[in-house]
């Protein structure tokens, strides 16, 4: 199989958020940082063919890189355009905790 083409998205000023969330990832959590770089490089890969755990379809032609350290879920959008080329647009980690109803009690 071919590698895949992976692009950025790039907004009108110049910035490129999931850049900008992978830096300030890099700077709180290395691992996490090495796990979501490893994802996009098994996008790179696999392309088309990258299943779950690793990436899962949203809606509307949104897919999404999944990786995980400890309870904290990193995801990145993306989306294809044709066969060989994907887009990611954002970043962000949601965390996890035993009882869903402790992030009520902040």
């Amino acid at each position: 199989m071919p590698q895949t083409t992976i692009v950025f998205y790039k907004e009108e000023d110049g910035q490129v958020p999931v850049l900008a969330w992978l830096r300030v990832l890099q700077r709180r959590d290395r691992r996490a940082y090495a796990a979501c770089i490893a994802r996009i490089q098994r996008l790179a890969a696999l392309g088309h063919e990258l299943r779950r755990p690793e990436a899962d379809y949203l809606r509307d032609d949104i897919d999404e890189l999944r990786a995980r350290r400890g309870r904290v879920q990193y995801r990145i959008l993306y989306f294809f355009h044709g066969q060989r080329l994907e887009e990611l647009q954002d970043g962000e980690d949601e965390r996890r905790t035993e009882d869903p109803r402790a992030d009520d009690r902040r």
